[in-house]
């Protein structure tokens, strides 16, 4: 992909060209509210995690860039923080498979591969973070020429840190913010996620979303996965008046939502 398509990489409109065969959002027309309810089958839709699949908006923008420069960055260490639902993972998944990195678990550090110099640490500022794994990990990647990034969801200041030397060594880490999603990278995302099922939805619809949904990439995709479901449970097109009571639901805790 262009990297230079910036904030409108997620394309100017919300319909795709092909809508899945036998899916409601593909007819011309209404089927009969008479006619039995088709149980929706699980197709297993699971979101996309490439470069391809992510999307820009100003929120997530200056972090975009920083993976794309490795491996020129401005020190060997790297934190991306961030809230839950802001797209980290999906940043993090797409640098692991450019860097061809080893994704190591917080908690069991010192238990990690010792010969790995590209290193992925989700979480990083868990409460069971190894301290001691994670000081000695820096270290083997500084001395390697070799680059680590961490997720988290605040910064390392923040993090419960005990260790004096490992404090020291995330000062000298870069540390770059994802910002809650905004409009622009939710109804990307949104719009994307039905994209890849083959859906058309109108834009007024994908912004009706927008601005009453959790501002979440998460949530994004818990919302497109009920609202497919019961659009082809109903045979019926996603509308406003759907997208409205679906939310409803949601946000009631239907179990069924």
């Amino acid at each position: 992909m262009d990297r230079a398509k910036g904030q409108a990489e997620w394309g100017a409109t919300s319909t795709c060209d092909h809508p899945r065969p036998g899916h409601p959002n593909g007819m011309t027309a209404m089927q009969d509210p008479d006619r039995p309810r088709q149980l929706p089958l699980d197709l297993g839709h699971l979101p996309g995690l490439t470069r391809d699949d992510l999307v820009v908006s100003a929120a997530n923008g200056e972090a975009v860039a920083l993976v794309e420069r490795w491996p020129d960055w401005p020190s060997p260490v790297v934190v991306l923080a961030g809230p839950p639902g802001s797209g980290k993972s999906h940043l993090a998944s797409v640098w692991r498979s450019r860097a061809a990195a080893t994704a190591l678990a917080a908690p069991s550090l010192s238990a990690g591969s010792p010969s790995a110099v590209e290193v992925l640490v989700e979480d990083a500022d868990a409460p069971e973070l190894d301290q001691t794994g994670l000081f000695h990990l820096i270290n083997r990647v500084r001395a390697a020429n070799g680059h680590l990034l961490l997720t988290a969801r605040r910064f390392p200041a923040a993090w419960p840190v005990t260790l004096p030397d490992l404090a020291s060594r995330l000062k000298a880490a870069t540390t770059v913010e994802i910002a809650e999603p905004d409009d622009l990278l939710l109804a990307g995302v949104v719009t994307k996620l039905f994209s890849d099922r083959q859906v058309e939805v109108e834009p007024t619809v994908v912004f009706y979303l927008v601005r009453r949904m959790e501002r979440s990439v998460s949530a994004a995709i818990r919302i497109v996965d009920r609202l497919d479901r019961v659009a082809l449970e109903r045979q019926t097109r996603i509308t406003r008046t759907l997208a409205a009571e679906v939310l409803a639901e949601m946000e009631r805790g239907d179990p069924q939502a």
